[in-house]
C-alpha cells in the first residue's frame, strides 16, 4: 500500500466529529481543525490535504499570532505553541521547566501533566495574542468555578493575574484599533460580554430572554465604529452594534430553529454564518448554514438539508453511502479573517469549506478516485479495530471500523469504499472483526454491532449490556454482500470471531465472543450457534477476544467492568482456556496486580509461550499492572517484560519471524521487541495517543500497519522512522510515558 518508508494514514477520510476549524489571518489556504479522538489537523494547501498532529489530548482552540505568520497556538493536556507553522510544538504552559511527568488514567489514558507543584489541573479556556506584539498573551484561565484573565508579557513564560472574569471566559478579542498600550478587551461568556477600556471594566447585559449563550462571534467594522456582536442561545440569534452592551433580537427565517454555531467576518462583520437545526419551512424541517451581509437584519439558508441531499453540497463518500443526516449540521464554523465569503464548517464526520460565500460547499477529507473509491486527505477521524487481507486477492482488503461499519478496497488500499450491503441497518455502526474462509474464496464472517468503542467502560456505564445490539453476518461474495447467520444467537455486540482451519470445509467451526453474553460456538458455518460458558464466572461475562493456539487450545480474554483501584473481585478481567472446543472452560491466573488483560499473543513454535497486554489500574494515583508480560509455562505464572508504556491495547508477533513482538496501546507510542521481548524500542514517527494494534505487513517485511483507536489506519518502517519529526519536542517528560 504504502511503498515509501515515512508514515502514512490510510483510510476512506473523515467519519467522526470535527470541530474549532481556524483559517490564518496571514495566508487563507493554512487552517487548523480539531476532532475529539486526540489528534488534530494542519493543512497549507486550502484542505487540498492535511497533517496530523498529536498533542496527547483533544485540542479545546486554536489561536494564530497575527504578528508573525508561522506562529500557532493549541490548547490540549496543556497550552501548546509552534513556531514553525505546526510542523513541531512546545508547551507553553505549564512552565515546560517545572514539568515533571505525566499521569494516565480513565478508560481513556486521559493525561495529567506533573509539575513541581503537583497535578497542573488548571484549564486555559480562551487565549488571544496582541495584533501587534507576539509577546503580548491574553488568556482565561480557570481554577475550579473560578476564571480570571492573565496576561503574559513574554510570550507565555510568565504571567500576570489582570481580572476576575464573573462571567467565565469563552472567547477573548482584542480590538485591532485601541491603543496599543492600553488594549480594549472583549471577554465573552455563557450569558454576556465583559469590556475592558481605558482601564476599566464594565459589564455587558444579557439579552432579554436569554438564560445561555452558546457562542459569541466579534468582528470590526470601520475605525469609529463599536464592534459588532453576534450571540446565540439554543432559540435566538441576538446582535449587539454596541460591543455587546446592548442587544436586538435577529429572527431567523422559518419557524423553530436550534441555533449550533455562529461566526463572523472579523474585519467584514456585516456578513455572518450560523449552523442551524429544526428549521421548518414550508411544512419541511432542514438543517445547514444561514447567512446574513446585513448585521443580522436577515438571513438566507445557504445550506438546507433534510433527508434529501442538497444540490449545493458537493460531499465526497459520507451523503453518497450514510446519508446527509449521518454529518449533519456543523459543530463549529470559521470565516476567512479577511474574506466573509470564505467558510469552514465542521460537524459529526466531515470538514467543508464554500469559498463563494455560501453557493456551493465542498468537502475536504476524502477525494474520489476514477474507479469510484474514495481516499482520504489525511483528515481521519476514525476508530479502527483491524486491517483484513483477503487471502485469494492481494488487493482486497478489509477496514473494521466504529460508527462507519466495514469499508473494502479493491485496489490495494489505494481507494476504499463502505462493504455493508445486507447488515442489518441498526448493526451497521461497528464492524469488530472478520474472517476469512482458508480454502473458500469469496466466504466471509463479520462480527457486527450497534455498539462501539467496547471495552471502554463508558459503554456500559449509559445502557445495559443485555441490551447490545448485533451478531454474525456471512458473506459469499468477498464481503460485497452479507446476511445474518444468527440463529441461536441472542442480539449481543458481537466483538470477535475466529476460525479453526482444521474444521471441515463444509462445516466450519466458528467462535463469536458476546460482550455481555459470553462465547458461542458453531460446528455448521455460521448457520447456528450454541452458548459456551461452562466454566466462564458471572452472570454478563464481557467476552472480548478469543485466540486459538498451534495445538488447538482455545483462549478467552474477558474484558474487566471497571477502572478503580480494586482487584480481586467481580469486576475484574479474566483469562480463561479451553482444550475441548469451548465445551469447558478452565481460569487461568493473571499475573500479578492485573486485572485489565485487553489482549493475547501465542508464540507458534511453543504454545506454552504467551504474551499478555493489560491495562493498568490507578493506584495512589500511579499506574499499575499495565504493559506485556510473558509466560512461559501455559500462564501458570508472568513476568512483566514491557512496563515502560501502562495502558497497552494489545500485543502482536510476527508470523514471518517469531521472535520480533510489536505492541501498542494508549500512551502515543507503538513499541518493537527483536529479542522475544527482552528488550524493546519506541517506533519513532507513529506517536498518535490511542492505538490499537500493531500489525506486520503480509506484503512488505519492511512494513507495518497501525491500527489506532481515532485516527484510522497508519502505515509505515517496521523500524519506525528516523528521520521523522515527533510532534512534541519539549520537555522530554512529556514525549512518552514513564511510570
Amino acid at each position: 500500500m504504502n511503498t515509501d518508508r515515512s508514515w502514512k494514514i490510510l483510510g476512506p477520510g473523515g467519519g467522526g466529529a470535527q470541530f474549532v476549524p481556524a483559517i490564518s489571518p496571514h495566508d487563507p489556504r493554512r487552517v487548523l481543525v480539531a476532532c475529539d479522538m486526540t489528534g488534530a489537523y494542519i493543512t497549507h494547501d486550502a484542505g487540498k490535504s492535511w497533517r496530523m498532529f498529536n498533542l496527547r489530548g483533544r485540542v479545546s482552540f486554536f489561536a494564530f499570532d497575527p504578528c508573525a505568520p508561522d506562529t500557532l497556538y493549541a490548547n490540549a493536556i496543556g497550552l501548546w505553541r509552534s513556531d514553525d507553522a505546526g510542523q513541531t510544538w512546545s508547551l507553553v504552559t505549564p512552565d515546560p521547566s517545572k514539568v515533571k511527568g505525566l499521569t494516565l488514567a480513565g478508560d481513556h489514558g486521559e493525561v495529567t501533566i506533573n509539575t513541581e507543584a503537583g497535578p497542573w489541573t488548571k484549564r486555559v479556556t480562551a487565549l488571544t495574542v496582541d495584533p501587534a506584539d507576539s509577546n503580548t498573551l491574553f488568556a482565561a484561565i480557570a481554577s475550579g468555578a473560578d476564571t480570571r484573565l492573565y496576561v503574559s508579557s513574554d510570550r507565555g513564560r510568565s504571567w500576570r493575574r489582570a481580572a476576575v472574569l464573573t462571567d467565565g471566559g469563552a472567547k477573548i478579542y482584542v480590538d485591532p484599533r485601541s491603543p496599543a498600550h492600553d488594549r480594549t478587551l472583549i471577554v465573552a461568556g455563557a450569558k454576556s460580554v465583559q469590556w475592558r477600556e481605558g482601564g476599566r471594566w464594565k459589564q455587558g447585559q444579557t439579552p432579554a430572554g436569554a438564560h445561555r449563550l452558546r457562542e459569541f462571534s466579534i468582528g470590526y467594522p470601520v475605525p469609529g465604529e463599536p464592534p459588532i456582536v453576534y450571540a446565540i442561545s439554543r432559540e435566538s440569534i441576538y446582535v449587539s452594534d454596541d460591543g455587546g452592551l446592548t442587544w436586538t433580537d435577529s429572527p431567523p427565517p422559518g419557524e423553530t430553529p436550534e441555533m449550533i454555531a455562529v461566526a463572523a467576518c472579523p474585519s467584514h462583520p456585516e456578513t455572518a454564518y450560523i449552523s442551524y437545526r429544526h428549521l421548518k419551512i414550508g411544512g419541511e424541517t432542514f438543517f445547514g448554514v444561514m447567512k446574513t451581509t446585513n448585521r443580522g437584519r436577515s438571513w438566507q439558508p445557504v445550506w438546507k438539508e433534510n433527508e434529501r441531499a442538497a444540490e449545493n453540497i458537493h460531499d465526497a463518500w459520507v451523503t453518497p453511502w450514510l446519508g446527509p443526516g449521518f454529518g449533519e449540521t456543523p459543530f463549529s464554523l470559521a470565516v476567512g479573517p479577511n474574506n466573509p465569503d470564505l467558510c469552514y464548517g465542521t460537524d459529526w464526520a466531515r470538514t467543508l469549506r464554500t469559498a463563494d460565500g455560501g453557493k456551493t460547499w465542498q468537502a475536504l477529507y476524502s477525494r474520489r478516485l476514477p474507479d469510484g473509491s474514495y481516499t482520504s486527505t489525511g483528515l481521519d477521524v476514525t476508530t479502527c479495530y483491524g486491517v483484513h487481507f483477503d487471502p485469494f486477492d492481494t488487493k482486497r482488503v478489509f477496514l473494521t471500523y466504529t460508527d462507519i461499519g466495514l469499508f473494502r478496497s479493491e485496489n490495494g488500499g489505494r481507494g476504499w469504499i463502505s462493504s455493508t450491503q445486507g447488515v442489518p441497518h441498526e448493526w451497521r455502526n461497528t464492524t469488530y472483526w472478520v474472517v476469512f474462509d482458508p480454502h473458500k474464496q469469496g466466504r466471509m464472517w463479520a462480527a457486527v454491532s450497534q455498539n462501539h468503542d467496547l471495552p471502554r467502560p463508558k459503554m456500559w456505564r449509559s445502557q445495559k449490556v443485555s441490551d447490545y445490539q448485533g451478531g454474525v453476518c456471512h458473506s459469499e461474495d468477498g464481503g460485497k454482500t452479507w446476511r445474518v447467520t444468527n440463529t441461536g444467537m441472542p442480539q449481543t455486540a458481537v466483538t470477535h470471531i475466529l476460525l479453526d482451519p482444521e474444521s471441515p470445509p463444509e462445516a466450519r467451526t466458528l467462535y463469536a465472543a458476546g460482550f455481555g453474553r459470553g462465547v458461542y460456538k458453531s460446528t455448521d458455518g455460521g448457520e447456528t450457534w450454541q452458548a459456551k460458558n461452562n466454566g466462564i464466572e458471572g452472570a454478563e461475562p464481557f467476552a472480548w477476544r478469543l485466540i486459538l493456539d498451534g495445538r488447538g487450545a482455545l483462549y478467552l480474554i474477558v474484558a474487566r467492568r471497571s477502572e478503580d483501584e480494586r482487584i480481586g473481585d467481580d469486576q475484574d478481567g479474566a483469562l480463561y482456556r479451553s482444550t475441548d472446543g469451548a465445551e469447558h472452560w478452565t481460569k487461568l491466573a493473571l499475573p500479578p496486580d492485573v486485572n485489565g488483560p485487553n489482549g493475547l499473543a501465542i508464540d507458534p513454535a511453543d504454545s506454552r509461550r504467551l504474551y499478555l497486554a493489560a491495562w493498568s489500574r490507578p493506584v495512589n494515583g500511579r499506574p499499575v499492572g499495565g504493559g506485556v508480560f510473558l509466560s512461559e509455562d501455559g500462564g501458570t505464572s508472568w513476568s512483566n517484560i514491557l512496563d515502560r508504556d501502562q495502558h497497552v491495547y494489545d500485543v502482536t508477533i510476527d508470523p514471518r519471524h517469531p521472535n520480533t513482538l510489536y505492541a501498542c496501546g494508549f500512551s502515543s507510542s507503538a513499541w518493537k521487541s527483536t529479542d522475544r521481548g527482552q528488550t524493546w524500542k519506541r517506533l519513532q514517527g507513529y506517536n498518535f495517543k490511542w492505538g490499537h494494534r500493531v500489525l506486520p505487513d503480509p506484503l512488505d517485511e519492511e512494513a507495518i500497519y497501525v491500527i489506532t483507536y481515532g485516527g484510522s489506519l497508519w502505515h509505515g518502517p517496521a523500524d519506525g522512522d528516523p528521520t521523522a519529526i515527533e510532534d512534541i519536542v519539549e520537555p522530554p517528560a512529556l514525549c512518552y510515558e514513564a511510570p
